[in-house]
């Protein structure tokens, strides 16, 4: 008989997550509790690493089934599996596969001689931040097309893996099937990614929305966060189309991700 897996083979446990992952593994604790409440382990089983996300608060344990709502209809390469799901005692926790790389906002405190890793990212060729920019676009895309809204999408959300020069995504807890209304004045994320009407109680959040995210994260990869055309890194073409994205008003934008993604592609033929 095949052993039943302590992590992907189960629905819930009778105890916390944090007495059950130390009975069972070699447990680690890198991640500080997140903004949502939520804690985070690697954990080691059979000298393969899995990256577990709990939370006992209710709130947060919505967002965590929020999750595996998007994970069951979205899946690519620059996304970590969802392997599983199961509830504790008091809680609900995720499994998913570890992810090698460096967050490019990272939750623990740097130290004196390191490089910020959103700097050292920045500070790549441009060839090799649009090509990242390029995975994030295509993920997004598909997102689209499954009928998702990002809400909380920020640079905290990449992983860069700086030797093999891949990117991947996690962190899907806000996304929303769209469209869905403001009900709250200022939504969940980073100043520096969200669109007007992010802050604006009342407001449609929907594709344009994600088109404004999508032209901002731009700006903060291949100019390191400046709006200044002297900090982009790109060509005239593709700033124009990335300044047409990040219109304050929205009907002036590009009405879905994919014409703004088509838009750039064009623009980087002349690159």
């Amino acid at each position: 008989m095949p052993t039943e897996h302590p992590l992907l083979d189960i629905m819930e446990i009778n105890t916390d997550i944090e007495t059950y992952l130390n009975h069972i593994a070699e447990t680690t604790y890198p991640f500080p509790e997140h903004d949502s409440r939520c804690q985070s382990f690697q954990v080691v089983v059979d000298d393969q690493r899995w990256f577990v996300k709990h939370s006992n608060i209710p709130q947060s344990v919505t967002w965590l089934k929020q999750a595996v709502r998007f994970h069951t209809a979205v899946q690519h390469e620059a996304l970590p599996q969802l392997h599983n799901a199961f509830t504790t005692t008091d809680g609900f926790t995720l499994v998913y596969d570890w992810v090698d790389g460096e967050g490019l906002r990272p939750e623990r405190e740097l130290r004196a001689d390191e490089i910020h890793p959103r700097d050292k990212f920045c500070a790549l060729p441009a060839a090799e931040i649009i090509d990242a920019l390029n995975v994030i676009y295509d993920v997004h895309v598909l997102i689209e097309k499954r009928g998702f809204i990002a809400e909380d999408f920020y640079d905290g959300c990449i992983i860069y893996n700086f030797e093999k020069k891949r990117i991947h995504l996690y962190d899907f807890d806000h996304y929303h099937p769209a469209p869905f209304i403001n009900d709250r004045g200022r939504l969940y994320g980073s100043s520096r990614f969200m669109a007007p009407e992010e802050f604006q109680k009342g407001e449609r959040i929907d594709e344009r929305t994600n088109v404004f995210m999508l032209g901002r994260t731009a700006f903060v990869l291949l100019a390191n966060s400046s709006d200044s055309r002297d900090d982009w890194k790109g060509n005239d073409a593709m700033w124009h189309v990335v300044k047409k994205a990040t219109h304050t008003d929205k009907q002036l934008r590009y009405r879905y991700v994919q014409e703004f993604v088509s838009a750039r592609h064009t623009a980087i033929a002349d690159f």
